[in-house]
């Protein structure tokens, strides 16, 4: 049987503050269930999720800085010459 853990618990467990699990519980980044006004967490699910994550990290490529659009280019040029 799975252990189901608190807030209080999993903050712990992941060394995050409570209000961090709370805002990414409930932007579901993270793996939950929200019961009345407390969220539950399955820690077989966040354990997978952990692991996942860490696939995905080693995935993700460096994206280069997109250049500024030529409209902003040309609003930063009139500021600088005023």
């Amino acid at each position: 049987m799975s252990e189901i853990m608190t807030t209080k618990e999993l903050a712990k467990y992941l060394r995050l503050h409570e209000i961090t699990i709370c805002k990414h519980a409930a932007k579901g980044n993270i793996p939950g269930i929200r019961i009345g006004s407390a969220w539950r967490f399955d820690k077989e699910a966040i354990d997978r999720w952990i692991s996942e994550g860490d696939k995905k990290a080693q995935k993700v490529k460096k994206s280069k800085p997109k250049a500024a659009s030529k409209a902003v280019k040309v609003k930063l040029r009139k500021k600088r010459k005023s």
